[in-house]
């Protein structure tokens, strides 16, 4: 098997390429491993990449060297190809993916990820993209939309550009006139703040938007929350909806399905694994184990995704 580090140069505010590089040179001399690199140049520029690298059919595993922007073009260049495996090096603000595989600390952990355990786990196709994390719509995408802007002013954190983010959504984005369909059947229409479809837990930089998802049970986990609520309600309850406190209020609904078709009366912004644009109407389709994910060997996850899977 090659292994190939996708780097972003920007990542961590272009200050992780030596490091990661000098990590790598390390690893693959210790390992003998047949690798190579290659150093992004433009947005979008890893998803042609790596498509045209697993078109090849040789037996490769991708390791997403950056933050969740780099993660979402290596996941949808992969996506499709039986011969090839994901990981992850998380060199970016938020790394939001990662943190129910466990810690940065275990992911820069290049030995572990090279001996690390492939996982298949489902995806989300969103039109003609694919997330791997989440996707949603409404007043969140529109904080995430502007967190991508925030976070590229020097000293300023994944997590606290989405806070930024969220006071002027909360200004200017807080109602959606929705209508939602889960799995073809029930419809639900309201007015939202948004609606959340998970394929794992954690997005904007650690809010825990979906506390209950695993990206492996062939279901999306979807949140929705509606508007009727005041403005000034809402940002007290910002801390407790990061820690994943919001699936009992009485303005969140909760569904587990295969899809979500949702009908927005005005242009709204969707987010797909940070990647935002706006529509009136899109879906969330659970990919049921669409990619090969490599789990650090020591992580948490697979001793906890043994006992699920023996208590079933």
């Amino acid at each position: 098997m090659k292994h190939i580090f996708v780097i972003n140069p920007a990542a961590g505010q272009g200050k992780s390429l030596d490091f990661i590089k000098a990590k790598i040179d390390a690893a693959v001399k210790k390992h003998g491993i047949d690798y190579e690199i290659y150093i992004t140049e433009k947005k979008g520029d890893g998803i042609e990449y790596v498509e045209n690298k697993a078109a090849t059919g040789e037996e490769i595993r991708f390791y997403a060297c950056g933050g969740d922007g780099t993660l979402y073009d290596v996941v949808n260049g992969a996506y499709g190809y039986k011969n090839v495996q994901v990981a992850v090096v998380p060199l970016g603000s938020g790394n939001d993916f990662i943190r129910l595989f466990g810690t940065l600390e275990e992911f820069l952990e290049l030995d572990d990820q090279i001996n690390g355990v492939p996982v298949e786990l489902d995806l989300i196709k969103c039109g003609n993209e694919i997330a791997i994390n989440q996707c949603s719509m409404g007043m969140d995408a529109e904080v995430c939309a502007m967190q991508g802007k925030i976070k590229k002013f020097p000293m300023v954190t994944g997590e606290g550009a989405y806070y930024i983010g969220c006071l002027y959504a909360i200004a200017r984005k807080f109602h959606n006139k929705f209508t939602i369909t889960i799995d073809d059947s029930e419809v639900l229409s309201n007015d939202y703040l948004f609606c959340f479809c998970g394929n794992s837990r954690w997005y904007g930089g650690g809010f825990m938007a979906g506390p209950l998802a695993l990206p492996d049970d062939g279901l999306l986990d979807v949140v929705m929350v509606r508007a009727d609520i005041s403005r000034a309600k809402l940002v007290t309850l910002l801390n407790k909806y990061k820690r994943g406190e919001h699936m009992d209020w009485d303005i969140t609904l909760f569904r587990r399905c295969k899809k979500v078709t949702i009908h927005s009366e005005k242009p709204a912004a969707v987010n797909v694994d940070g990647e935002t644009k706006f529509v009136n109407d899109t879906s969330f389709e659970l990919i049921d184990k669409g990619i090969t994910f490599v789990v650090p060997r020591k992580s948490q996850f697979l001793v906890d995704r043994e006992k699920r899977l023996a208590a079933k």
